[in-house]
């Protein structure tokens, strides 16, 4: 399917590795001119020259640290002069490092979370948004976690604070309707992604193995799927990439879940 990323512009925030990767991937295949925002510019170096390889002429890694909003302006500065007509497409993937029960974690923790799963997405819109008023057409996609529909009790404030990225999201797909600009978000289940992986060959599991990994993830944080295996970021990646394209000319305000079959609402 031709999703209308021929010639489109697009910001992946956390697109140098793992889902925000599998996803500009998506969006590069389909002929769309693709800048990753990260902190790490040999990673993102390494993602923006594949991406060339899968189809965006001009792929660019932008180094940037969310947390600190001067360089989120930058940054963006940074893309609207590459790119004079506007912005198409804002991707935020980057969610908090925070793992731990409710009587354990302390507040600069919790703090810490909100900064990292819920400002750095509200610093990085804030300041795309005048790129994406000036586009022809515009969507942003927030990446979430079903976990907001399914707690664990080592996920209190990782939880929170995509609990956050969702009221926002919504906030914003209801305030920006007046420009067109389409805001949805996604919500992963139990993905292998690198942190996952690393995660469950740190306690004795393959976690190259989906179905292994997905064994561990029931262990140990009881998010079982109906589907017997974690999910992988590819699978991802054409769900988001659908959310963000033109052919998307009408659903906004929505969150839609890729988990495998454990919730449903």
């Amino acid at each position: 399917m031709d999703l209308g990323f021929s010639q489109a512009t697009a910001v992946i925030v956390g697109g140098g590795r793992g889902m925000g990767f599998a996803t500009a991937r998506c969006l590069a295949e389909d002929g769309a001119r693709v800048a990753l925002m990260g902190r790490s510019p040999d990673v993102l170096e390494q993602a923006a020259a594949a991406l060339v390889e899968f189809g965006s002429p001009d792929a660019v890694g932008v180094v940037v640290d969310t947390a600190d909003v001067g360089q989120v302006e930058a940054a963006f500065a940074e893309v609207g002069e590459r790119w004079n007509d506007g912005l198409n497409v804002l991707i935020n993937t980057v969610g908090p490092d925070a793992v731990g029960g409710f009587e354990d974690l302390t507040d600069e923790q919790w703090l810490a979370a909100v900064d990292g799963g819920v400002m750095g997405m509200v610093r990085c819109v804030r300041a795309a948004l005048p790129l994406l008023r000036r586009a022809e057409w515009a969507r942003i996609v927030n990446f979430s976690a079903h976990s907001t529909q399914r707690q664990s009790e080592i996920l209190p404030a990782y939880t929170a604070a995509k609990a956050m990225v969702n009221s926002v999201s919504k906030n914003l797909s209801l305030s920006l309707a007046k420009d067109e600009i389409l805001v949805n978000v996604v919500s992963p289940g139990s993905i292998a992604s690198e942190a996952l992986v690393g995660w469950a060959d740190s306690v004795g599991v393959d976690g190259s193995d989906p179905y292994r990994l997905m064994e561990a993830i029931d262990e140990h944080f009881g998010h079982p799927a109906h589907l017997p295996r974690a999910g992988l970021p590819e699978e991802i990646a054409p769900v988001a990439a659908f959310l963000a394209s033109r052919r998307n000319s009408y659903m906004t305000g929505a969150n839609v879940n890729v988990d495998g079959g454990s919730v449903f609402t």
